[in-house]
């Protein structure tokens, strides 16, 4: 069964240490609050994946049906491993306390949040082989759709945006960036553009905004503090620079879309170690990602810095 982290969370109730930790993770993303995460045995999952479906039609009397057969991809989604090595210096612990030890791996669990992120988008096994595949290389074909043809990138169409929205099965959530979001906000007040925008609070008593019934998640800063989504990817025409963005449309859920990892995020006391004097902390963490279904994610691509338009 897929949690999210919010949910898992509430099962370690009685270990407050994992609880918090699991909680830390959860409200340092906004994909990572929404994201069910599914616990799998052994160093892969591997599963079906509907393409295409049987043919199917009618017949006249004494005539035969039209064989067709439907179309299952096999499909291996591996486990990579997350995290890193955590020093905190003796002198530190001895003249500040204890609790500096605690700030610190605070501290490294967020900042694998945000680079966990970070992969979600921008991840590309061909430049490094060692994290997962994120939605810019994986959304391909009828699921990359362009926002126009201008070299530069075009606005955001809300037309374009809907048709994002419908290339995706039982679509669930948006993803973008905080720039984005202001867009899509200020193009709500035009009498003139619109666009149905609401707004609600989430699980951290934190305001999320809605276009058109679905949540707005914000991809935001990784853990260098560079942005995820910035206007820095290629447009329509390459050779016009990298001036533009993307929205995603995702289906998070059993069946659609979800995360998969080995266990729990694991935070490890190695004690001082024999070379140096510090504490060490690792954290580490088995995860990936799964999309069960040909239409769980869309890419809605080439989108200028500039207000919305009809």
């Amino acid at each position: 069964m897929a949690l999210t982290l919010v949910e898992a969370a509430k099962i370690y109730s009685g270990d407050p240490i994992r609880s918090a930790i699991i909680e830390m993770f959860a409200s340092s993303s906004d994909l990572l609050r929404e994201l069910p995460i599914e616990t799998i045995e052994g160093t892969a999952m591997r599963y079906n994946r509907e393409e295409t479906l049987p043919g199917i039609g009618f017949r006249g009397v004494n005539e035969a049906f039209t064989e067709g057969t439907g179309i299952i991809n096999p499909m291996t989604e591996p486990l990579v491993i997350a995290g890193g090595d955590l020093d905190v210096d003796r002198f530190i612990v001895q003249r500040m306390g204890a609790g500096m030890r605690s700030t610190h791996e605070m501290m490294k669990v967020k900042a694998l949040a945000l680079k966990w992120t970070e992969t979600f988008i921008k991840g590309d096994q061909t430049s490094e082989p060692r994290e997962f595949d994120g939605l810019q290389v994986r959304c391909t074909g009828n699921q990359l759709i362009p926002n126009g043809t201008t070299n530069n990138g075009d606005p955001l169409s809300l037309a374009k945006l809907d048709e994002l929205i419908d290339a995706v099965d039982n679509p669930t959530h948006l993803l973008m960036s905080k720039a984005m979001r202001r867009r899509l906000s200020a193009a709500a007040r035009l009498y003139n553009v619109g666009g149905y925008v609401t707004y609600e609070l989430d699980a951290f008593g934190r305001r999320v905004t809605y276009y058109n019934d679905l949540p707005i998640l914000i991809v935001d800063k990784d853990n260098e503090n560079n942005d995820i989504l910035p206007f820095t990817e290629v447009s329509n025409n390459a050779s016009a620079g990298a001036k533009a963005t993307s929205i995603y449309c995702v289906s998070f859920g059993e069946g659609m879309f979800t995360g998969i990892q080995g266990g729990d995020i694991d935070v490890r006391d190695l004690g001082e170690v024999d070379d140096s004097p510090v504490y060490r902390t690792r954290v580490e963490w088995d995860c990936g990602i799964a999309i069960f279904h040909g239409r769980a994610a869309a890419r809605l691509w080439s989108i200028s810095d500039a207000a919305v338009v009809v």
